[in-house]
């Protein structure tokens, strides 16, 4: 009876030992996996960097900033950051808020549910020659879904960013909003990235030569040349 507890206990050890060696492999995997997950709460320093969340105001570039629709008691701060252009994508104008005669006023409103890429040429395009000048300052009414995509768009034209690192940004940069992005989102997906780029170097103001904008150009060239 003795010989036989004794084996069992031999039995029951050597089980135990083996079940522990098989499960090592499986526990080293997940501390792996664990220990390369991204710490939780570190932003990325590409991403724009918040500097006053309530006007959800954040900065892209050292000459590029993005922000919800700014009032008049947040123009000292915007003009300590040296803005010399404000391009704003809302259906309403700047001019209740921003009296600086010194400072140019963009007004390009947008709609991300119908956008073209006529209206992102003209936005790009409109950015980088404001920048020529100066800092900028783009905006719409909340600083989320319409001032995100060109944001997103600016990233992946201008700074060669992936789609999906630009996606990234625009859901997970603290904007707000990210219930109402499927537009903007449906828009960056589908983007025909080197057309733009194209448009923008040639200064053609649409990636289709069918575009309205183009054959008006077009005509105006044909009585300018009679």
């Amino acid at each position: 009876m003795n010989r036989l507890q004794q084996g069992l206990r031999l039995a029951l050890a050597a089980v135990v030992f083996f079940s522990a060696l098989l499960a090592l492999p499986l526990s080293m995997a997940w501390g792996a996996t664990t220990s390369a997950a991204p710490l939780q709460g570190v932003r990325p320093a590409s991403w724009a960097q918040p500097l006053d969340t309530r006007i959800n105001l954040y900065r892209m570039t050292p000459d590029l900033y993005r922000s919800a629709l700014p009032a008049a008691r947040d123009w000292p701060q915007l003009q300590s950051l040296g803005i010399a252009t404000v391009i704003n994508f809302y259906q309403h104008g700047d001019e209740q808020w921003l009296v600086d005669p010194r400072v140019q006023q963009v007004h390009l409103p947008l709609r991300t549910d119908r956008i073209e890429d006529t209206d992102v040429i003209e936005v790009l395009r409109s950015i980088r020659q404001a920048q020529s000048r100066g800092t900028v300052l783009i905006h719409c009414k909340h600083g989320q879904n319409r001032t995100g995509l060109i944001a997103a768009l600016y990233r992946v034209i201008y700074q060669n960013w992936s789609k999906e690192q630009a996606l990234a940004e625009m859901r997970g940069g603290g904007f707000g909003g990210e219930e109402r992005m499927g537009d903007a989102e449906r828009y960056l997906r589908d983007a025909d990235i080197p057309a733009l780029r194209s448009a923008l170097a040639t200064g053609a103001c649409s990636t289709s030569a069918w575009a309205l904008c183009a054959l008006k150009d077009r005509l105006l060239g044909a009585i300018e040349g009679v």
